[in-house]
């Protein structure tokens, strides 16, 4: 993955993205899948806090169009200013979730999201990592998603 138009986390953030995947499996250790987002949501505020990771929960969207200002929309999470985190139970991510995370991350001036779908067995299997080469601009020039899966030993059953 050599593109020289795609932007890379520094160190910094991606360490950021890490401690906020490493309270989701916590979350996801103690609950399991088939509650409610807002139950998640509420764990994971609480798992932030536990770790001392700066947030705001629900942050405010302001929507603009032709540069009037036509709404707001609110993402679950925005963590230490840069990083957005928004929360999904659904059976499976679809397009339109990735899509809602780079109209946010367009609208934040954002570069790095994490789409989690906690309604999933291993949790890790319903984490997505979205990359944007070019916050807050009109038109989206490249993107990226990677699973958080890697390709080495699956977990230990049970463990997600």
């Amino acid at each position: 993955m050599n593109n020289p138009n795609w932007f890379e986390p520094s160190p910094v953030l991606d360490g950021l993205a890490q401690v906020v995947i490493a309270a989701a499996l916590e979350v996801h250790r103690s609950l399991g899948p088939g509650y409610l987002e807002s139950l998640y949501e509420e764990a994971l505020a609480i798992e932030f806090a536990a770790r001392r990771v700066a947030f705001v929960r629900q942050a405010k969207i302001s929507v603009d169009y032709k540069g009037h200002r036509i709404g707001e929309g609110r993402a679950d999470f925005l963590v230490g200013g840069e990083l957005l985190v928004e929360l999904k139970t659904v059976d499976q991510l679809a397009a339109i979730h990735k899509a809602q995370v780079i109209s946010y991350m367009k609208a934040l001036g954002l570069r790095l999201g994490l789409l989690i779908n906690f309604n999933v067995p291993v949790l890790r299997d319903g984490i997505r990592r979205i990359v944007l080469s070019s916050p807050g601009s009109g038109r989206q020039l490249h993107t990226r998603e990677e699973s958080n899966r890697q390709d080495a030993m699956p977990p230990p059953e049970g463990r997600g």
